[in-house]
């Protein structure tokens, strides 16, 4: 009988306590089932080949999104990052043609002017880099965080 009451006392204090954890996380961004686009990233500009648009990316684990990555042009860009050894990627779009993997690529390469669309799901939490490895100390590399 005392075994079931203070089965009983602990239930009922974890259904008074789960609000307040609840409540904790308000402020967290919420996962949603629908893909959320990410800011696009623009390598090279009017100005400069070495120019990009932003550098840091923030993202939730568990959460699918569309990321445009486009070269402006200008040199020859080879897109390289961690991130995709540790997303699912649902589809890579270029022209409107679908390439669907088994795994991750090892890089983007634009050879010229263009857009490449990378659908995929966050798994693992953690920070990555991206980088054209080439121009890297020309300011064309960043970091991506998944919380």
């Amino acid at each position: 009988m005392k075994i079931n009451r203070t089965i009983f006392f602990a239930v009922l204090v974890g259904l008074a306590v789960a609000p307040l954890a609840a409540s904790a996380d308000d402020d967290a961004p919420k996962v949603t089932r629908s893909s959320k686009p990410l800011p696009e990233l623009v390598l090279g500009s009017d100005k400069s080949s070495y120019d990009v648009n932003r550098t840091d990316f923030e993202l939730v684990a568990g959460q699918g999104y569309r990321w445009k990555i486009t070269s402006h042009g200008g040199f020859e860009y080879k897109f390289m990052t961690d991130l995709w050894r540790n997303v699912w990627i649902d589809q890579i779009v270029i022209n409107d043609l679908e390439v669907h993997m088994a795994g991750a690529p090892a890089w983007l390469e634009f050879d010229e002017a263009g857009t490449i669309l990378v659908q995929f799901h966050t798994v693992r939490p953690g920070e990555y880099t991206w980088s054209v490895p080439d121009l890297a100390d020309k300011g064309l590399k960043g970091k991506i965080t998944i919380k």
